[in-house]
């Protein structure tokens, strides 16, 4: 029982695909589109059930009255009830004869309400006295009945136009009432309204129609047609849309996979970057992330190795002095010591100010400082002074910073300015305002960085030159914490190659 609740509280968390979620909208959209007409139309048009008897619907209500007409001419007025019962069973109505007074002459025998009988086909009103009509041909010689066969045109009557149809719906109970006129010749046993004037038509018998539904068993309103052309419509949005959701869908299950193997540590992953659309740029991004993360997690296996090498280094030289020592303690094997023990500590409190730098980011309060100040600390702090340093900073220039993180972030770009480029040079110091941003540049004449090493050069544990040596740099942190010192003071840095040679780095601050 346990197993068996469990399948089925997994069974109703399985996520709804997004083609069908893209799809039933698709499909919801068009049926609100479809009321919305519907409505308009209806506002506008007022619009009744008599609307649907146009086309083929009138058609067929045509033929069946013909129907009725010509098998009711062929029978004798007591036969007509069958003949009533047989056309209605092929629709399932209740169809029915009545007279222009609303009396029941066949058929089925239903009470009309008032709606119905208000509509009733009644006789044309008589013709005022006036010279013989030339349209009606004159009675035959021997005197026999002038009137065509019913349904079919006769000396002196036009051809019969299209019938006027007229269809009511009533309430309590709720019905659809259908009336369509008949144009009978009197027959024996037949009590109709006596003829008015010289007009020889007899007077309009109604076919009366009914039914509890609006489409009348299909004689008025045939949903097959409607059901096949929804289908179609169906069918063919189906085949439309379906290029487009299912290039939507791979797209994101291929950048779902991507992500499911990058959180399994598998950095090189990486997505197709053909679409222009959104889902480019996600891919994109996705590429760029796991690129991203591959070269930190790269740092990070590589910095261990580095602190690994730059500890055991002077670890065993250390231990090798200490050896001498105690044999023979001697100035040279004390300054030796010293300086292994010096460049530990060196390492250890670059790591603790990378680490300081990152945890402070969301605690510090920024406030208004003088830039060139700021600058002159960090020169005290380097132990620098021109030639090689030439500063242009302006004396009333103020930033929003903390004091500490933006003196550190100065202190590190320029021991590395004096450290890879002093020789070919000053390096400067130019600041200006622009807006609500103060850009503070900072240039050196040397020989830069690859440029594809531009992209990198302030993330954790990079280093331009991956062998690992004592003249040539420290782990990979410094710039590292210049970019985290400057984003916890709300700024931005970023470097670019100077031409025709030299690095330039540009740190934007919020102006004080």
């Amino acid at each position: 029982m346990m197993k068996f609740e469990i399948r089925i509280f997994s069974l109703s968390m399985r996520p709804f695909p997004l083609s069908a979620k893209i799809l039933l909208w698709f499909f919801a959209n068009l049926l609100f589109i479809a009321i919305a007409a519907y409505a308009f139309i209806e506002f506008q048009f007022h619009l009744g059930p008599e609307s649907l008897l146009g086309g083929r619907a009138g058609q067929r209500v045509d033929a069946l009255a013909d129907l009725v007409v010509g098998e009711i001419a062929a029978e004798s007025p007591s036969q007509w009830d069958g003949v009533l019962a047989r056309a209605g069973n092929l629709y399932g109505l209740h169809l029915l004869i009545v007279a222009p007074d609303g009396r029941h002459l066949a058929g089925e025998d239903i009470p009309l309400p008032d709606q119905v009988l208000a509509r009733l086909y009644r006789p044309r009103p008589p013709q005022p006295p006036g010279p013989p009509r030339q349209d009606i041909a004159p009675p035959p010689p021997d005197g026999g009945d002038q009137l065509p066969p019913p349904g079919r045109p006769g000396p002196g009557r036009p051809p019969p136009g299209p019938r006027d149809r007229r269809m009511i719906h009533t309430d309590h109970p709720s019905r659809y009432w259908l009336l369509v006129p008949l144009a009978l010749a009197p027959q024996p046993g037949m009590q109709l309204l006596p003829l008015a004037g010289r007009d020889p038509e007899p007077p309009p018998l109604t076919l009366v129609a009914v039914s509890d539904s609006i489409g009348l068993g299909g004689l008025v309103l045939d949903f097959t047609p409607w059901i096949a052309a929804a289908a179609g419509i169906l069918l063919f949005s189906l085949l439309f849309w379906l290029p487009l959701i299912r290039g939507i869908t791979r797209s994101i299950r291929e950048m779902t996979a991507a992500t499911a193997r990058v959180a399994e540590g598998r950095f090189d992953v990486r997505v197709r970057e053909t679409r222009n659309d959104e889902l480019g740029l996600l891919a994109r991004s996705i590429n760029q992330m796991s690129g991203r993360l591959a070269g930190f997690v790269n740092g990070q296996k590589r910095f261990l190795g580095d602190i690994a090498h730059e500890l055991c280094s002077p670890l065993a030289r250390a231990q090798v002095a200490l050896g001498i020592l105690e044999h023979q303690a001697t100035a040279g094997g004390l300054a030796d010591l010293r300086e292994e023990v010096q460049q530990i500590s060196s390492l250890v409190n670059e790591l603790l100010s990378f680490s300081k730098a990152s945890l402070a980011a969301g605690r510090i309060k920024l406030e208004s400082l003088p830039l060139h100040e700021v600058l002159t600390r960090a020169l005290e702090r380097e132990n620098l002074s021109a030639p090689a340093i030439r500063s242009a900073v302006p004396a009333d220039l103020l930033v929003k910073a903390e004091p500490d993180l933006l003196c550190r972030a100065l202190s590190n770009l320029l021991r590395n300015a004096v450290k890879y480029a002093g020789d070919a040079g000053p390096v400067e110091a130019e600041a200006e305002r622009i807006g609500r941003d103060v850009i503070l540049t900072l240039s050196d004449n040397g020989p830069g960085v690859p440029e594809e090493a531009l992209a990198q050069l302030f993330d954790p544990f990079y280093r331009v030159d991956v062998s690992r040596a004592r003249e040539t740099g420290g782990a990979g942190l410094g710039l590292a914490i210049v970019k985290t010192c400057i984003e916890s003071c709300g700024g931005r840095v970023t470097c670019h190659n100077r031409h025709p040679h030299g690095l330039g780095v540009v740190i934007t601050l919020p102006a004080g």
